[in-house]
């Protein structure tokens, strides 16, 4: 397997002392902490403020300027800031976060769910940030937080009464070097995915591929939006995620997934099967596909002692076939057991209860497989 390398350099700026000194003063400690970090990442003297560092003290002194106006601490020139509260700290952080997203427009919000998926990627080896942990921490944190890459918080105060303070900052020029160095990576990461032989594209890996590149297409639009109010330089020819995913349902088409249940009495199991591969996007049928469901079904009696009622015992089995080299790519297993005054519900209720299982489950096994097949790079 190749490997991505994901190379992106973070810088979380540690803006050091409290909200009560004056401005100049607070961005010399940012400018100072801007160059430690950059010196980290060169392979000079650590930050002063590691990015793994614990959170701020609560300030619980007099009220400091930037609660009633941040922009008289954090220059709208250099930092993009929100301030939010709650009745406890955690509320009052993810307060100043949110609002601190809301600043950057709904496109921005609306699309921190496909950073979540971005980010899982990256936890599961998917997509791999290089060695550098910095920014697997701070993408993996942005996605719990429902916030942004390299934004922080710098100050908590506690009006000593029912209300907890905190400040969001994000500084523009930091966010316009890791942004645009984040969409470049990912635009590399991208090509690499997608450079399959011509004869591996069409294929399950080739979909799900396609599929992880336009999510990261979808986080690069993001990334875009944000480096673009923050003043960074655009960067040009960024493709839609839609261009990766209509790829993606076009090799879905080239690839139908013919489901086999020889006994027509268990139509509706067939069904079954049918309708979960198309909620993953795949087309059913065919005669002559790569890839056959071999679907194996068992009814038997079940005698219980000491009950009236008729039971049945049932077991579903599933292999998902690489006709290619015969390859069980995804075996599939139910079963259980229902019961009725006559024999023939009984039998009717344990298909029943067998179809809504796999209506159920079968869809995220099968996504779950198609995940499992993206090249792991930890």
């Amino acid at each position: 397997m190749f490997k991505v390398r994901y190379a992106a350099i973070v810088v979380l700026v540690a803006f050091i002392g409290c909200a009560s000194n004056p401005p100049p003063s607070r961005e010399d400690d940012a400018v100072a902490a801007a160059r430690a970090g950059v010196a980290t990442m060169e392979g000079g003297s650590p930050a002063a403020r590691p990015a793994a560092s614990a959170p701020v003290p609560v300030n619980t002194g007099r009220e400091p300027a930037w609660v009633s106006s941040p922009d008289r601490v954090y220059d709208q020139n250099r930092f993009v800031s929100a301030v939010g509260f709650g009745a406890d700290r955690n509320q009052a952080e993810k307060d100043a976060l949110g609002r601190l997203v809301a600043v950057f427009g709904q496109s921005v919000q609306a699309d921190l769910k496909t950073i979540t998926h971005y980010s899982e990627a990256v936890s599961k080896g998917a997509v791999q940030v290089s060695e550098n942990t910095v920014v697997q921490n701070a993408i993996k944190t942005s996605a719990e937080m429902d916030s942004l890459i390299g934004a922080e918080i710098e100050d908590v105060w506690f009006d000593k009464k029912t209300t907890y303070y905190a400040v969001a900052v994000l500084d523009k020029a930091q966010a316009s070097r890791l942004y645009t160095d984040m969409i470049r990576s990912n635009e590399r990461i991208i090509e690499e995915l997608i450079a399959l032989p011509p004869e591996d594209e069409q294929s399950l890996e080739g979909y799900s591929r396609y599929q992880l590149a336009a999510t990261i297409a979808d986080v690069n639009r993001v990334y875009a939006n944000v480096l673009t109010i923050v003043g960074g330089s655009p960067v040009e020819n960024l493709k839609k995620g839609d261009t990766y995913r209509l790829a993606a349902v076009n090799i879905t088409k080239s690839i139908p997934i013919e489901v086999q249940v020889t006994d027509t009495r268990f139509n509706r199991i067939k069904d079954a099967f049918a309708s979960a591969l198309t909620t993953q996007g795949f087309r059913s049928g065919g005669t002559s596909s790569r890839y056959v469901l071999q679907v194996r079904i068992s009814l038997s009696p079940a005698d219980l002692p000491n009950q009236t009622n008729k039971f049945v015992r049932y077991g579903i089995e599933a292999n998902l076939v690489d006709t290619k080299d015969s390859s069980v790519l995804l075996p599939f297993n139910i079963n259980g057991r229902e019961g009725h005054v006559s024999l023939t519900e009984a039998e009717n209720r344990a298909i029943v209860a067998a179809e809504k299982k796999i209506t159920e489950t079968y869809g995220t096994v099968l996504s779950s497989y198609l995940t499992s097949l993206l090249p792991n790079r930890k």
